[in-house]
């Protein structure tokens, strides 16, 4: 029977530290001043119950290059937390995109999202110049080929990655990736691609409904995927966000889930209506095998934190020692994923 509160829920068995699913967030540069100084009470909240990584999302194109440093570098020095930095490689040079990389590698940022990212928006006709990447895949080979580069050239900075080793994770899409025009078959190609290339594993864009994820993982698996996936699942507490992220992406959501959200008399019930949808979800995608929850914040966390409370990875459980070097996830947008 769903239950009306995250505290309704009886506690499941305990489960030992290793076990444990991981919990992570995403979170994307803000615009202005006064938004970076909200951003930092929502990173304190989602940072005191200890995820294993936050991502920080990039333009395309690089539109945020500076904003998204900015973040990471925030990430860095005043939390524990382990930051992911997205990068994207449409639509910007080689060059361009090695020197983002020496970036963020000379920060101290040892974990990537690598992700193909949209053509200009403003350029309805581009096409892609001699020598740029066009695939995600080509942006994991060429992270970890300027990563053996800068071991071999440097005695301490092969030290420093033998220590901390060089993570890259990338997208996956349980429906397809309809905004790119792309088929369910020709991602899980994309996706085997990117771990030949060198990915460790697989954040998946939104989903509704849970045999969107289970389907996706059987049939990676089938294909001879075997990096982990991810769920990455958002808050369904926002009707009008949940169209805007329907348009953008071209994931449907759920009719009759907008439409519980819309008779409901106030915005606390609204919120009570869409945190149980999604712990209902969560829950259902944790208990098929689902290694870890990502979950979209949109620079809010009380609706990130409550759908953490309702499945029981919120505060004050065990989680992975901080500061770890790399993504603890085991086997089994802002700037929405693209291949």
């Amino acid at each position: 029977m769903p239950f009306d509160r995250p505290g309704d829920r009886p506690s499941p068995p305990a489960r030992a530290a290793i076990d444990r699913p991981t919990v992570s967030f995403e979170l994307f540069p803000p615009r202005t001043p006064k938004s970076f100084d909200a951003l930092t009470v929502t990173i304190q909240a989602l940072a005191a119950v200890r995820p294993d990584f936050i991502s920080v999302t990039y333009g395309a194109s690089g539109s945020t290059r500076q904003t998204t440093r900015e973040l990471v570098r925030h990430l860095l020095a005043h939390t524990p937390v382990l930051p992911i930095a997205h990068l994207t490689c449409v639509g910007v040079s080689r060059e361009d995109v090695v020197a983002v990389i020496e970036e963020f590698l000379d920060e101290g940022v040892r974990n990537f999202l690598a992700l193909r990212g949209d053509p200009p928006k403003d350029q309805p006709n581009w096409r892609p110049r001699t020598g740029e990447l066009v695939q995600a895949s080509e942006l994991v080979e060429l992270l970890r080929e300027v990563e053996a580069a800068r071991c071999v050239t440097s005695a301490s900075q092969a030290l420093r990655g033998a220590a901390r080793k060089l993570s890259v994770a990338v997208a996956a899409f349980p429906a397809g990736n309809p905004s790119a025009g792309s088929t369910r078959e020709q991602d899980l190609r994309a996706l085997l691609a990117k771990q030949e290339a060198g990915a460790d594993f697989a954040i998946t864009q939104v989903f509704f409904e849970a045999k969107s994820y289970l389907g996706l993982v059987r049939d990676a698996r089938d294909l001879g995927i075997t990096i982990p996936i991810v769920a990455g699942v958002i808050p369904t507490t926002d009707p009008a966000r949940l169209v805007r992220l329907e348009e953008l992406t071209g994931v449907q959501v759920p009719t009759d889930l907008l439409a519980r959200l819309a008779a409901a008399d106030d915005p606390a019930e609204r919120h009570r209506v869409g945190i149980r949808a999604s712990v209902d979800l969560a829950d259902e995608v944790l208990d098929g095998g689902a290694p870890g929850l990502h979950i979209y914040t949109f620079n809010q966390h009380e609706a990130a934190l409550d759908l953490l409370e309702g499945v029981h990875l919120g505060g004050g459980a065990p989680m992975a020692p901080e500061p770890a070097s790399e993504p603890r996830v085991t086997a089994s947008h802002p700037n929405y994923l693209t291949i």
